[in-house]
């Protein structure tokens, strides 16, 4: 078993990020830049990905935001 914690970790690509979290890409992007959502990696030089778990958690977030899960 690896102790690395990106072991299980996925990337996610834009479509996914988008059906995943419900925003559209331009919202996705200002959220990027004001720092209020996980920026993604470069994974080519023209692709990006971001990590399933910074997503995750950005989500996970949101809901404890409003208090919980109801």
């Amino acid at each position: 078993m690896s102790n690395n914690p990106l072991h299980n970790t996925r990337l996610l690509r834009l479509e996914e990020v988008k059906k995943v979290t419900g925003l559209s890409r331009s919202t996705l992007y200002a959220y990027i830049k004001t720092g209020d959502f996980p920026p993604p990696l470069q994974v080519g030089s023209r692709a990006v990905g971001w990590l399933e778990n910074e997503i995750t958690a950005w989500i996970g977030q949101k809901i404890e935001s409003r208090g919980g899960v109801k």
